[in-house]
């Protein structure tokens, strides 16, 4: 089994699970992963190369025995306290990226909000400014 070996894997994984949750990994979501990957500041020093490679370890193992309760593991016992509002956020982007956020979707955003020790408010102001970002007329 993989394991996440620093705050770049730990945020990909999150942004992973969440396209995953539904079992719909939409191109928008894909799309949206490698967008936020390229530019936002957190990845300047993370090698691209390694987002097809770190997305298929984090695959295999929610396809593992514990799934999700071993991928969740991984990025808690990876991530900084200080990143994880960021992984919150990079979820919710995710979720959005297809207009539409669906039931498992919304679960998962709450199981990760449980995890990452997000609190209400400020799980809702990341899901209000993700739900801004991604409107459409």
């Amino acid at each position: 089994m993989a394991a996440v070996q620093n705050h770049h894997s730990a945020l990909i994984y999150t942004m992973v699970l969440m396209a995953a949750a539904d079992r719909d990994m939409s191109d928008a979501e894909m799309s949206s992963i490698g967008d936020m990957i390229g530019h936002l500041p957190v990845f300047r020093d993370f090698d691209r190369a390694q987002i097809a490679k770190t997305a298929a370890a984090c695959v295999d193992i929610l396809n593992g025995k514990e799934g999700l309760d071993a991928v969740l593991k991984k990025i808690v016992d990876t991530l900084p306290e200080k990143l994880r509002e960021t992984a919150y956020a990079l979820a919710c982007d995710v979720a959005a990226a297809d207009s539409t956020v669906t039931q498992e979707e919304a679960r998962l955003l709450d199981l990760l909000r449980y995890e990452l020790k997000i609190g209400k408010l400020v799980a809702a102001a990341i899901e209000r400014g993700a739900r801004a970002r991604h409107i459409t007329l």
